[in-house]
């Protein structure tokens, strides 16, 4: 064999091994030095995707200079629809039923897996941007937005979104689909994808599909991922149906359980939010949408106070409109105080746990703190900032004054995803999404 050919079958060698170790993580230890932790100047030792030690090491393979920079633990947005960012202000200012049914489901029943893949890759850079390492996510297409969490570097819980419109040949169908979605994630073997169940809303899905979808969370041991309780229209249409509101309804027929996280759940009252706590349902609440939407206030104060895990989502970019969770943090804890007349309810560290703490518990992923042996999912935020200056109070200026363009630093899974608010490919996802954005609305 001469030395051309033998250059060319080591050429085809080589990438055929970069395309195969692409796939499996390279181990690497990162050290963030002279960073503030809790009030105090410290270090974070990462060794391959978890926190090792706190304050011990003093070099890595890689190490980043923490200084003028706070540690948090990565943002949990536990409820949102992420290619949902292609419908970005595309109908705003209308009321719920009208915006859903007017304008997103005829444009979303346009929608491809490439326009999902290049939506989700949008919802990723916005997230990784703004301080979110995992989501929950539910929508079309998601073999799109797997794709698009895989190459991107976050955590994410996925479900393909399942409507059956109360119709049985619909229903089975939605029923291969998900379960070939399962399948699909747990083929790709990515540590940081999750699979899980989408079942839309009670008004979108049957009661015999409701069952089905409990047996095979059961089963699987899969999340549901539901909306819940939106508006008072939903529970009045529930009671002509079925003649109960949702929740004694969807007790009546075993469908609440510690694997639902129920998204909104507004419109429910003392002894329902009781059945929520005693069934051990987790609750995404979503101030920003369900304001816009003007769906209402959720009651947490009785939902705190019961024991409910409550963690926050920001719901699509169609009603929200961005992804930026201390926006959301903010907008959470100023509605309650204003709701309820109390400036002292969901105070500024209790609103930081419900979107760190509580987002790691209603997923059930070992994430949303700052602990040895946790998994690796920190952000750093630039102290510099002027809106965090002076800091009396570090967390109050993080929940009240901060907003996403403070994150200076983002690590998923111990993999550095953006340092010094450089992400990769940054301008090529931008100006790919907005094309596609342009040719969805013009079809």
């Amino acid at each position: 064999m001469n030395i051309r050919c033998m250059n060319k079958y080591l050429r085809i060698y080589l990438v055929f091994i970069i395309l195969n170790v692409s796939k499996y993580r390279c181990k690497m230890s990162i050290l963030i030095k002279n960073l503030l932790l809790n009030g105090k100047e410290t270090s974070i030792y990462i060794e391959d995707n978890e926190i090792s030690e706190i304050g011990a090491r003093v070099e890595a393979d890689f190490v980043i200079d923490g200084k003028g920079k706070a540690a948090l633990p990565g943002l949990v947005n536990t409820h949102t629809h992420s290619a949902m960012t292609l419908l970005r202000s595309y109908a705003d200012d209308l009321k719920l039923q009208e915006w859903l049914e007017n304008e997103i489901w005829p444009l979303e029943a346009k929608l491809t897996e490439e326009d999902v893949y290049w939506g989700s890759k949008l919802a990723c850079l916005e997230m990784i941007k703004t301080g979110t390492t995992c989501f929950n996510d539910m929508y079309w297409f998601m073999k799109g937005t797997a794709k698009a969490v895989e190459e991107m570097g976050l955590r994410a819980v996925l479900a393909e979104a399942f409507i059956d419109l109360f119709k049985e040949e619909m229903a089975e169908e939605m029923k291969r689909k998900t379960k070939d979605f399962v399948s699909y994630v747990r083929g790709i073997n990515n540590e940081r994808i999750t699979p899980a169940l989408g079942p839309h809303a009670i008004y979108t899905v049957s009661e015999e599909s409701l069952g089905w979808i409990r047996e095979f969370s059961d089963k699987e041991k899969l999340l549901i991922h539901f909306h819940l309780a939106e508006t008072e229209k939903e529970n009045e249409d529930c009671k002509k149906m079925y003649g109960k509101r949702p929740v004694p309804f969807l007790n009546n027929i075993g469908f609440l359980s510690h694997r639902l996280v129920a998204a909104h759940s507004i419109w429910l009252t003392g002894e329902e939010i009781k059945i929520l706590a005693e069934k051990g349902v987790r609750i995404s609440h979503n101030p920003t949408s369900n304001l816009k939407l003007a769906s209402g206030v959720m009651p947490y104060p009785l939902m705190r106070d019961s024991g409910i895990t409550v963690s926050l989502g920001t719901d699509g970019c169609a009603s929200n409109n961005n992804l930026d969770m201390f926006e959301e943090m903010k907008i959470a804890a100023i509605t309650q105080k204003g709701f309820a007349e109390d400036p002292t309810v969901m105070p500024a560290m209790e609103i930081l746990k419900i979107a760190t703490i509580n987002g790691g518990k209603a997923l059930g992923i070992n994430i949303g703190e700052i602990k040895e042996g946790y998994l690796a999912d920190i952000i750093l935020i630039d102290l510099k900032r002027v809106e965090l200056t002076p800091r009396h109070n570090i967390v109050s200026n993080l929940v009240y004054s901060a907003n996403g363009s403070c994150v200076n630093t983002t690590i998923c899974n111990g993999e550095i995803l953006m340092q010094n608010r450089k992400v990769k490919n940054e301008d090529i996802i931008l100006e790919k999404a907005q094309s596609v954005a342009d040719d969805l609305t013009s079809r």
